[in-house]
């Protein structure tokens, strides 16, 4: 379905396009830096993940509304490699004050990341565009998620 951005719309995509863009290198250079082979399975697998969104958020730039469907299959099968990562971290033991750094930048990266697609979903006037951001924007929580899990389980986020 093709459908006209507004300006406004291109501007908040194309600051969602750098957003996606900064993710996938950080979570494949985080990968390399990680210690723990599992934090290492888990940050390829959400830069797996966030390449996916960039692919979204670049069709919509081009004025494409991808199927929701199909991309919600593809990604759920990436979502399953960083879900079962981080639930393999059921030996917890303690992570190496470099990869806790990491996961904190992570979870910070996406808190904001989900706070930008929030707006951008707002200003969207087509509703399927919104329904696309939406998705994304689930999914950047789960990765927000499974980063807080993989340091509670090793006592690094402690929930007063």
């Amino acid at each position: 379905m093709a459908y006209n951005l507004s300006q406004k719309e291109n501007m908040l995509l194309q600051d969602q396009k750098k957003h996606e863009e900064l993710c996938v290198q950080k979570y494949q250079n985080y990968a390399q830096q990680a210690q723990d082979p599992q934090l290492k399975q888990m940050f390829n697998a959400l830069a797996q993940t966030e390449q996916q969104h960039l692919n979204t958020v670049n069709q919509l730039l081009s004025g494409q509304v991808p199927n929701l469907q199909q991309s919600q299959q593809n990604q759920s099968q990436g979502q399953s490699q960083y879900t079962q990562a981080a639930a393999q971290n059921k030996n917890p033991g303690t992570a190496s004050q470099n990869d806790i750094g990491l996961c904190n930048d992570m979870l910070v990266t996406e808190k904001y990341i989900s706070g930008t697609y929030d707006n951008t979903i707002f200003e969207c006037t087509n509703a399927n565009v919104r329904q696309v951001l939406n998705h994304i924007q689930k999914e950047e929580q789960q990765h927000g998620e499974a980063i807080f899990n993989y340091l509670q389980s090793r006592g690094m986020y402690n929930v007063q």
